[in-house]
């Protein structure tokens, strides 16, 4: 067969002008690929590049052998594992019993299982790619490694990717070979420990955008929330009350009023997880007691919280541009906040200061409580103003000085022990930081 897949993803012309790839030092430990796809050309030029020898097993060598690296020995698949210890698995799983003729050369070996399920494939079989190839070779010891990372990446190199590499096994030593080796390709491994969290590794690259999930969901639903609260005091009220449609409303002037004050609550939500945690820690006087999960996971999703309050004031930016130019120096001290978005606590303190300068005197005529109900704007004062009141507490010398001592070690019971090898004994050192 010929066509656009059977050619590398890389020029052999750019793969032979290195010199570093065209040979290959015959001391340079030996690696084996069984498959000839996009991923296991990939896998080989990474690996002639970082230093090994290569041999790449294919049912079809003479056709494939001129899309691998020239320093990558291209035979078949019986020959391929006879000499090296670690050998990459680079087929699909419905491949995977073809290899069964080969139990007996592979019986002790390392195998590297790479693949990845489909969607379908993951939630239709319950064990995973790595448990089925093990189980097919009880004698062989399987890796899960590598599947995260694209053929892209091992061709551009790490420093265009992700540069970390999930590996689980059952055998340590295992785990530590296929770890030297990521090593030596310019990847940092991590230890995922036994091959039962094969699963939850081949599940990764399935994962679209999973860090997004909860700051997304928190999102929608102060848009929800907010909306519904607005919907109620500028559309609903007047209708039954005063028999005036504003419905038209909906679209714009609603979405417009509500955005603000998602984008300015989430903004807030960015500093409040700092705030308790510096709380937390003056309270425990240490910084060596872990955080409880909600706040730890909180602190990991202040970036994209950030972001998204960003994103909800660009389309309230987009919109204001859909209203009367009469309105427009409503918005000046936004737009003064907007430019200040990068500074991030600057921009909350703007955002403050505009909310109650636009808002000071409505807050106190009658006709703005609707249905009992106070303004927007009111509500989304609360959380920013405790974030400000604490953040500018924790500027008092007394508690600063205390709160830096603290993160850089100090603790109020106790101190750090740390125990250091000796010739004759192990002798114990404390540190007062």
């Amino acid at each position: 067969m010929s066509g656009e897949m059977d050619k590398p993803l890389i020029s052999l012309h750019l793969v032979d002008s290195d010199s570093s790839l065209a040979k290959v030092p015959d001391e340079a430990p030996k690696v084996g690929i069984l498959g000839s796809g996009d991923f296991a050309r990939s896998l080989a030029t990474r690996l002639v590049g970082s230093g090994f020898k290569v041999v790449v097993g294919s049912r079809n060598p003479k056709r494939t052998a001129g899309l691998f690296p020239s320093a990558a020995q291209v035979t078949f698949q019986e020959e391929a594992v006879s000499s090296p210890e670690v050998i990459f698995v680079a087929v699909f799983r419905e491949h995977y019993a073809s290899l069964c003729s080969l139990s007996e050369q592979l019986a002790g070996k390392i195998l590297v299982d790479v693949s990845n399920p489909t969607e379908q494939e993951h939630l239709q079989h319950r064990e995973s790619n790595a448990e089925y190839l093990a189980s097919l070779f009880p004698t062989c010891t399987v890796v899960k490694a590598f599947n995260v990372i694209s053929a892209w990446t091992l061709q551009a190199g790490p420093r265009d990717g992700n540069r970390q590499v999930p590996i689980c096994s059952d055998q340590p030593e295992a785990k530590r070979a296929v770890s030297e080796m990521a090593l030596a390709m310019g990847f940092m491994p991590v230890d995922m420990g036994s091959l039962a969290s094969a699963r939850e590794v081949e599940a990764m690259p399935l994962r679209l955008l999973p860090a997004w999930k909860v700051p997304t969901l928190l999102a929608l639903g102060l848009f929800v929330c907010f909306y519904a609260y607005n919907f109620v005091r500028d559309v609903l009220q007047p209708y039954m009350q005063e028999s005036q449609n504003k419905f038209f409303k909906l679209p714009v002037s609603v979405v417009n009023t509500t955005l603000p004050c998602v984008a300015y609550v989430l903004l807030s939500l960015v500093y409040l997880p700092g705030v308790l945690a510096a709380a937390l820690q003056l309270r425990r006087g240490t910084k060596y007691q872990r955080f409880p999960d909600w706040l730890d996971h909180w602190l990991q999703h202040r970036k994209q919280i950030g972001l998204l309050s960003f994103f909800c004031a660009a389309l309230h930016a987009l919109y204001s541009f859909c209203l009367p130019l009469r309105r427009a120096h409503r918005y000046d001290l936004v737009n003064l906040a907007v430019k200040q978005s990068s500074l991030g606590f600057v921009a909350l303190v703007l955002s403050t200061l505009h909310t109650l300068t636009y808002g000071w005197t409505r807050a106190f005529e009658e006709s703005r409580y609707k249905f009992y109900l106070p303004p927007t704007f009111t509500l989304t004062l609360l959380v920013p103003c405790v974030v400000i009141l604490a953040k500018a507490l924790f500027l008092l010398p007394c508690i600063s000085r205390r709160l830096t001592r603290i993160r850089r070690g100090w603790e109020r019971d106790g101190a750090i022990k740390f125990t250091l090898p000796m010739d004759h004994a192990l002798a114990e050192k404390t540190s007062h930081v």
